[in-house]
């Protein structure tokens, strides 16, 4: 099979490159450059009467946007109660004030959660209490930050509902709950353990303190038990709602819309509608409503069609398939969003089953641990990586794309090549 380079996919491919060329030297904040690359895309597609404009606005994933608004007002409401700074000190407390022990613990915490409610939503939570951690033990909170949000992004691999391209694999595959845990999870924690290294490779210096310091929280507590009370509340409701999505079949937005909502209403005399819509990172909301705009008119013009057929015209046994599709995967996933890719995925795979009369689910597997640690690579390649920017940017502390793709690439290169030993191991012929 032979893979033609169109002139559509070569413009695709060129206005990609220009894409991340300008977001990476940081002409402008990476919200400017999505809203104008989606301008280009949109003006192109409409002149060459490619596409209409309408399936630009479709494409803007609604269930993600309102998933990032809505529990971005609950955590935002929940930071206001104090309880973020009494939690971060008990972490402090119990790890003696130990920068890499305190980071191991937030890590291994957080990829925990994320295997079991969605990274996003864990980050959010987790990543107020990392900052307040951070400068309690006096020490720069970008380090921990970053560590977080990989680690976020590893855990989540684990299960169907960890990561939104597992969602998809299993959808489209017919694969369940413990399918994912059975098949990802050794992979998953083997990677960890090679991830925890890495944090000592990368940040050891940066995590040492310039002096000793005498660390002390009595009387620092001022915790708001009325309002955390109804915010608990509410979100334990949303977490009970998350983990009946399977059974009932509705969007992930749905929980955090009907608790944010209750929760506003429960709230109304204590804070301003106008107070609690300021929590909202509207400027990371408008990146990935850019940056949907931008893949969908890449895809139009054959980019992911064209990744794909290159796949399947390498002609190579289950050995040569799962590491291609992992290290592609992989490598697309880190610059573009890992859901179009895998999306466009998943027929070519079920294609390449049919024809090579080899069982699909290995390189199924494949796909999930490319797309899912790829998403590691640099600050746009997970939903993840760009709610906590826009978090550490807000709390003064912010992470450059080159800052996170210098560390995020070495995390992907050992996670990745972790996996690719285990897809051999586990179901290769080799």
């Amino acid at each position: 099979m032979t893979v033609e380079l169109t002139l559509n996919v070569a413009i695709g491919l060129a206005l990609l490159v220009l894409l991340y060329a300008a977001i990476i030297r940081e002409v402008a904040h990476r919200t400017v450059v999505a809203l104008f690359f989606a301008a280009i895309v949109v003006a192109l597609n409409f002149f060459l009467r490619y596409t209409e404009f309408g399936n630009f606005i479709t494409a803007i994933d609604l269930d993600t946007i309102l998933l990032l608004m809505c529990m971005m007002i609950l955590v935002g409401i929940m930071s206001r109660t104090g309880v973020f700074s009494y939690i971060a000190a008990k972490i402090v407390e119990k790890t003696h004030a130990s920068p890499f022990i305190l980071v191991m613990v937030l890590s291994g915490i957080t990829a925990l959660i994320s295997a079991f409610i969605d990274n996003v939503t864990t980050v959010l939570i987790l990543s107020p209490i990392v900052i307040e951690a951070a400068r309690k033990i006096r020490i720069d909170p970008r380090p921990p930050l970053l560590a977080i949000v990989f680690a976020s992004n590893i855990g989540g691999t684990a299960t169907l509902i960890g990561d939104p391209p597992n969602i998809l694999i299993g959808s489209a595959a017919d694969l369940g709950f413990m399918d994912f845990i059975y098949n990802l999870g050794p992979a998953v924690l083997l990677s960890y353990a090679v991830f925890a290294g890495l944090v000592w490779l990368m940040f050891s210096r940066m995590l040492r303190r310039p002096e000793e310091v005498e660390i002390s929280f009595k009387g620092e507590y001022t915790i708001n038990r009325s309002l955390l009370v109804k915010v608990l509340s509410v979100l334990a409701a949303v977490v009970v709602l998350f983990t009946l999505e399977d059974l009932l079949h509705y969007p992930p937005a749905i929980p955090p819309l009907i608790g944010s909502g209750i929760l506003l209403f429960l709230v109304r005399n204590e804070l301003t509608i106008e107070d609690a819509l300021r929590s909202v990172d509207w400027t990371t909301l408008v990146f990935f409503m850019g940056m949907f705009i931008v893949i969908k008119g890449i895809e139009e013009l054959g980019v992911m069609n064209f990744i794909a057929q290159g796949l399947l015209a390498t002609g190579g046994g289950l050995d040569v398939l799962m590491l291609l599709i992992v290290w592609v995967s992989a490598i697309v996933s880190a610059f573009v969003d890992n859901i179009p890719f895998v999306m466009s995925m998943i027929p070519v795979i079920a294609s390449i089953a049919s024809m090579s009369h080899i069982d699909p689910a290995p390189l199924y597997w494949s796909l999930s641990l490319g797309g899912c640690f790829g998403g590691n690579g640099t600050l746009v390649g997970a939903s993840a990586n760009v709610v906590v920017a826009g978090i550490a940017e807000r709390y003064g502390v912010p992470l450059s794309f080159t800052e996170f793709m210098k560390y995020g690439m070495m995390v992907t290169i050992a996670t990745v090549s972790v996996a690719s030993a285990y897809l051999i191991l586990r179901y290769g012929i080799i």
